[in-house]
Formats: structure tokens, C-alpha cells, sequence
């Protein structure tokens, strides 16, 4: 089943040229998305709201189809299950990524940690440890999440 995701992001999510300094456009959204995820279970409750929120995220940040965005949060719950920590999914997101589209992935956990309405402590822990491992600074850390609050 997994290699038929893999196979079907290989066919249709164009990735940059083979390139040591390069990262693929897939690798890049599968840690967004697997960040995403991660924040879900945070607070150990997984919501409707929660996982449509990433839903949305994802098909909206990326351009994807039903379809696309389906399998991608498929293939980032298995990078997750094998992930050992968060650093392997802010090096690509540090290395393929601006300074304003960390900004936006920040806004993104935001938004998923606010959609079911409580703020638990331990999703604020969470963005808080990402913005400072994708180098956000706090500022703009506490910017997006007056923006995402008040919207």
C-alpha cells in the first residue's frame, strides 16, 4: 500500500532536480504535513476539527486534490511512526523553505492547535519548540498566533 502511495507522489507532485542542495517539493510537504499531524496529538485528543483543519491545510498550502492530499497525510503517519524526533522534519523545512513560508507553517500548527477551540499547554510546548527549530523568531511566533486567534 505504501510503496502505491510513494509510487503515485513520485508520478504526480513534481519534485526539484537531483541536487544535493535541493530539496524535493514532495519532501517539503511531507514534513509540513507530518508536523501538522504531530500537532493533532499533542493534546492526546484528536478532533473532527483537528483533522479537518490539516485537511485543509494541506490541500490549500500545496495545491493538492482529494486524492493527493489523502495520500500524503497517509505517507507523513508513517514517516512519523519511524521519526524520532522533530529534527528531521525542520532540517527540510530549514533547508527547502523561506523565511515568510516557515512563517506560514507556523500559522498552519496554529490553526490546527486552535480549530477544536481549546488551547491545550501542551500544543502552545509544540509550536513554540518548532518556530525555534525552523527560526522563527518569537515575535513573529506570537504574530501568527494573534492572527490565527483572531481570526
Amino acid at each position: 500500500m505504501i510503496n502505491t502511495i510513494k509510487q503515485f507522489f513520485e508520478k504526480n507532485i513534481q519534485t526539484s532536480p537531483d541536487s544535493s542542495e535541493k530539496i524535493s517539493e514532495h519532501s517539503l510537504q511531507l514534513a509540513t504535513a507530518s508536523l501538522m499531524i504531530e500537532m493533532m496529538r499533542a493534546d492526546a485528543e484528536i478532533s473532527d476539527e483537528e483533522q479537518s483543519s490539516i485537511t485543509n491545510a494541506i490541500k490549500s498550502k500545496f495545491n493538492l486534490s482529494e486524492e493527493e492530499t489523502e495520500n500524503i497525510i497517509k505517507l507523513a503517519e508513517e514517516e512519523i511512526s519511524r521519526a524520532t524526533g522533530y529534527f528531521e522534519f525542520t532540517s527540510l523545512i530549514n533547508k527547502g523553505y523561506t523565511y515568510d513560508q516557515k512563517l506560514k507553517v507556523i500559522e498552519h500548527l496554529w490553526e490546527v492547535a486552535f480549530s477544536d477551540a481549546v488551547l491545550d499547554k501542551y500544543e502552545e510546548h509544540m509550536v513554540r519548540k518548532i518556530a525555534d527549530l525552523i527560526h522563527v523568531s518569537h515575535k513573529d511566533f506570537i504574530d501568527a498566533k494573534l492572527r490565527v486567534r483572531n481570526k
